[in-house]
C-alpha cells in the first residue's frame, strides 16, 4: 500500500461560482462515508494477498516449476544426452566406417580406373568415326555439288523462261481484270451515293432535327415545371419542419438540456474530486487504522510469546540441554567409540584367523625374488669362464 505518498496538489480553481461552493462539501461528506469502508476492505484484500502471494503461491509455484522440470524436461534432457546422442554418434561412426569407406574406396580403385578406361575408349572410337565421317562428307559434298550444277542449269534453261511467259500473260490478264474492277466499283459507289446518302441526309436535316429540337424544348419546360413544383412542396415542408421540431428543440436545447447539463456537469466534476480526495484521506484513515491493530496484535499476542519465549522455555532449555541432552549424548558417543572399537578388534581377529587357516591348508606363501641389479651400460664384456660351480643343465640349475 502506497499511503505514505503525500497527496498530488490540484490546482485551485478561479472564480467559482456559489453553485460549485454549495455543492462541494455535502458531496464530500456523503463520498468519504461511502468510499471509507471500501478503501479499509481494499487495504485489507491487499495486506491479504501480498501475505498468501508471499507465504503460499511463491513456494507453491516454485515446487511446480520443479515439478515440472523434474517430470517434463529432465526426461528428456536426460533421454537427449544419455541415449540419442550416444546412438547418433554410434550410428554416425557405423555409417561413416559401413559407407563411406567403402564408397570412397570403390571410387578411388573402381570407378576411377573404370571412368578413365572408358574415356579413353570414347576418345578412340569418336577419332575414328571423326575420320570415316571426313571421308563420307567428302564423297557426299561431291555428289551434292554434282547435283546442284545440275540444278542450275535445269533451273537456268528450263524454268526462267516458262517463268517469264507466265508472268507476262498474268499480267496482261490482270491489267484487264483492274480496269473491270475500277468500272464496277465506281457504278456502286455512285448508286450508293445518291440512292441511300443523299436521302438520308436530307432526312436528317428537314425531320429528324426539327423534331428533336422540339422535343429537348419541351422536355426542358416539363423539367422546369416540375422543378418548379418540387422546390414549393420542399419549401413548404421545410418551414413546417423548421416550425414544429427544430425551434421547439433549439429552445429546449438551449433552455433546459444546456444549464441541467451544466449542473450535472458540475455536481459530476465535484463527485470525481470528492472520489479522488475521499479516496486519499481513508488510505491515511486505513493506514491508521492498520498500524493500530498490528500494534494491538503485538502487545496482544507477539510480547507475551516473546516474553514467554526469552524468560521461561530460554532457561529451561538450557536445564534440559546441560542435565539431560548433553549427557546423553557424551554417553552415545561413548557408547559409538567402544562398539567402533569392540568391531575394529572382531575384524582383526577375523583376518588373522583367515590368514592361520590360508597357511595351514596352503602352505606359507613364496616370497617374491629381489630384483637382480642392472648391468652398466658400456662395452660388452667377455663371458665368464665356467666353474665346478655354475650350473651347466637343466638338473643342476639353481
Amino acid at each position: 500500500m502506497d499511503l505514505e505518498k503525500p497527496p498530488t496538489e490540484r490546482p485551485v480553481p478561479r472564480g467559482e461560482g456559489c453553485l460549485t461552493v454549495a455543492v462541494r462539501l455535502p458531496v464530500r461528506i456523503v463520498v468519504f462515508v461511502l468510499v471509507v469502508p471500501v478503501r479499509m476492505a481494499w487495504d485489507a484484500l491487499v495486506v491479504c494477498g501480498r501475505l498468501l502471494r508471499d507465504t503460499v503461491l511463491r513456494p507453491v509455484g516454485r515446487a511446480l516449476l520443479w515439478v515440472a522440470w523434474a517430470v517434463f524436461v529432465w526426461p528428456w534432457v536426460t533421454l537427449w544426452r544419455y541415449v540419442v546422442v550416444p546412438v547418433g554418434r554410434t550410428l554416425g561412426r557405423l555409417g561413416y566406417v559401413l559407407l563411406v569407406v567403402p564408397a570412397a574406396w570403390l571410387y578411388d580403385r573402381v570407378l576411377t580406373p573404370l571412368g578413365h578406361a572408358i574415356a579413353w575408349t570414347a576418345r578412340g572410337t569418336g577419332a575414328a568415326l571423326a575420320w570415316v565421317f571426313r571421308g563420307v562428307r567428302g564423297g557426299l559434298g561431291r555428289v551434292l555439288r554434282g547435283i546442284g550444277t545440275g540444278l542450275g542449269r535445269v533451273y537456268a534453261w528450263l524454268l526462267v523462261p516458262v517463268g517469264r511467259a507466265l508472268a507476262r500473260l498474268l499480267k496482261s490478264v490482270g491489267t484487264g481484270l483492274a480496269a473491270v474492277g475500277l468500272g464496277v466499283y465506281g457504278a456502286v459507289a455512285w448508286l450508293t451515293r445518291y440512292l441511300i446518302v443523299v436521302p438520308a441526309l436530307w432526312c436528317y436535316e428537314w425531320v429528324l432535327a426539327p423534331a428533336g429540337r422540339a422535343v429537348a424544348w419541351t422536355a426542358r419546360g416539363l423539367g422546369r415545371l416540375v422543378g418548379m413544383i418540387f422546390s414549393g412542396i420542399g419549401t413548404g415542408l421545410y418551414w413546417t419542419l423548421r416550425v414544429l421540431l427544430v425551434l421547439p428543440a433549439i429552445a429546449v436545447w438551449r433552455w433546459i438540456l444546456v444549464p441541467v447539463g451544466r449542473v450535472l456537469a458540475v455536481v459530476g466534476r465535484e463527485i470525481v474530486d470528492a472520489l479522488g480526495h475521499d479516496w486519499r484521506v481513508a488510505g491515511h484513515l486505513s493506514l491508521a487504522v492498520g498500524r493500530f491493530l498490528a500494534r494491538l496484535l503485538r502487545l496482544a499476542f507477539v510480547e507475551p510469546v516473546r516474553w514467554a519465549y526469552r524468560t521461561v522455555l530460554t532457561p529451561l532449555g538450557h536445564v534440559v540441554r546441560d542435565t539431560v541432552l548433553g549427557p546423553a549424548a557424551e554417553a552415545a558417543r561413548s557408547a559409538g567409540r567402544v562398539t567402533r572399537q569392540i568391531l575394529d578388534a572382531a575384524r582383526e581377529s577375523a583376518r588373522q584367523t583367515r590368514a592361520d587357516v590360508r597357511r595351514i591348508l596352503f602352505g606359507t606363501p613364496r616370497e617374491p625374488e629381489p630384483l637382480r641389479p642392472a648391468k652398466p651400460r658400456g662395452e660388452p664384456q667377455a663371458a665368464a669362464a665356467r666353474t665346478l660351480g655354475s650350473s651347466t643343465t637343466a638338473l643342476t640349475k639353481d
